[in-house]
């Protein structure tokens, strides 16, 4: 049987020369016995949308995305996940075809934050109280499951409050619907 053509995937951002991702991403197509070409896709900062598209038209499978895109990723896309949508940031873009629906937006910081607080380090989160550091996409993403894991208290903080407030009054339904006291406070 010939060799398997490796699917495409990279991460996307500005900069991304730092990202361990394509090394993480070796390993476990390594480890699963999949054909998998993972690399780094610097996109400029104002080309993202364009550098993104002409990947996937190459014929790349989807992306990883990081800093400064989420959001960016997230308008992207024609299809968006719950957790996408709550955050209104997308950190994953899968370049599905039209046929399928067009391409799928996904927000998994918050579940891999969340898993690594409670089952790495062991800490439970459920009547605790949360300090969030920043308002930008990461953060974004991580309100909504840092919710649905029930601290007493999460208080979003940022540089500016007025950025830090948006994000806690896209998340004040959720935080309601789960019993956790949610507030923005300026890094001062």
């Amino acid at each position: 049987m010939p060799p398997q053509t490796p699917d495409r995937y990279a991460v996307a951002g500005n900069p991304v020369a730092h990202s361990r991702s394509p090394a993480i991403h070796a390993l476990f197509a390594q480890q699963t016995g999949q054909a998998v070409d993972y690399g780094r896709l610097l996109c400029p900062l104002e080309a993202f949308a364009p550098t993104v598209q002409r990947f996937a038209a190459q014929g790349a499978k989807g992306c990883n995305v990081t800093v400064p895109f989420k959001f960016g990723a997230f308008e992207l896309a024609t299809r968006r996940s719950p957790r996408a949508e709550l955050a209104q940031a997308a950190n994953t873009l899968r370049f599905d075809t039209e046929a399928h629906g067009g391409w799928l937006a996904d927000n998994t910081d918050g579940l891999g934050l969340v898993r690594d607080i409670t089952v790495n380090a062991g800490v439970t989160l459920a009547g605790a109280r949360v300090l969030l550091l920043g308002a930008g996409g990461a953060s974004a993403g991580v309100l909504g499951p840092l919710i649905e894991a029930r601290p007493a208290e999460i208080v979003v903080a940022n540089r500016t409050a007025d950025k830090a407030q948006v994000l806690v009054d896209r998340h004040a339904d959720w935080a309601r619907a789960h019993g956790v006291t949610l507030s923005a406070r300026s890094l001062s």
